[in-house]
């Protein structure tokens, strides 16, 4: 991929996130729910993306030649296609994080489809497919994907014979797993990025962040409990991040 072709996409994705979180005040979030299609905001937003869309084609001209007519068409896509797509949002319940990923994963894919026709090239798509395909990134996914939902419940039933003896002490919903899957994806990260310093680091705070409520509760079997979840959510991840060093990354 060429350096001109990868800055007119990382120019579009920066125009994206300009127009849609820096430069879209809320009130217009709210009318747009409101009005809906009937909506001044939610035209002069997509309006907007449009011009910030443009101003990016714009400058790579200087690179990569189309055109002033390839340049409005581009602009009035992102704009036609934003509308639609914020008009289908606004149908959907407000403040459901499904519908907030959907709505960013249409924009994405519309910029990423007039990227790859501004190169009039499947070429990068193809490379990306190529080396996602890799047996490195394969192996990195796998560990990614094994240190959730999977590494969760495997623990779970670890720990089961001792999670009985617990009484609820007013913790939030599944907050625990949570923690432990985003625990060990930064764990793995960092086994990866060879930081193992850092895992100290990240034990070490969430120890501080723990030893009050530990302290206050007076429950040895609770800091027990604790202290054994952690260790083996980390020993394992350490391991599989170990691994996956030594077969696929220093192999």
């Amino acid at each position: 991929m060429s350096a001109d072709a990868l800055s007119l996409l990382m120019g579009l994705l920066l125009a994206h996130l300009v127009g849609d979180f820096l430069l879209q005040p809320r009130p217009w979030v709210e009318e747009r729910y409101r009005l809906r299609h009937r909506s001044p905001r939610l035209l002069q937003h997509a309006g907007l993306h449009g011009l910030l869309a443009g101003g990016v084609l714009l400058v790579a001209t200087a690179a990569m030649p189309r055109g002033l007519a390839a340049v409005l068409l581009g602009a009035l896509t992102v704009a036609a296609s934003h509308w639609l797509i914020d008009l289908a949002k606004s149908r959907r319940p407000a403040g459901e994080l499904r519908w907030f990923l959907l709505d960013q994963a249409a924009h994405l894919l519309v910029l990423l489809g007039l990227w790859l026709a501004w190169q009039e090239s499947l070429a990068p798509l193809a490379a990306l497919g190529a080396w996602l395909a890799t047996p490195t990134v394969l192996g990195v996914a796998t560990a990614y994907l094994v240190v959730t939902r999977p590494l969760s419940i495997a623990i779970a039933l670890v720990m089961q014979r001792w999670s009985e003896q617990l009484e609820e002490t007013g913790t939030l919903a599944s907050a625990g797993a949570r923690i432990g899957v985003l625990e060990r994806l930064l764990v793995l990260t960092l086994v990866l990025l060879d930081q193992l310093t850092a895992v100290g680091f990240l034990l070490a705070a969430k120890s501080v962040l723990r030893f009050g409520d530990l302290r206050d509760s007076r429950d040895r079997k609770l800091t027990e409990y604790v202290l054994l979840g952690t260790l083996l959510s980390v020993s394992t991840t350490l391991v599989l991040g170990m691994l996956v060093r030594l077969l696929l990354l220093e192999g």
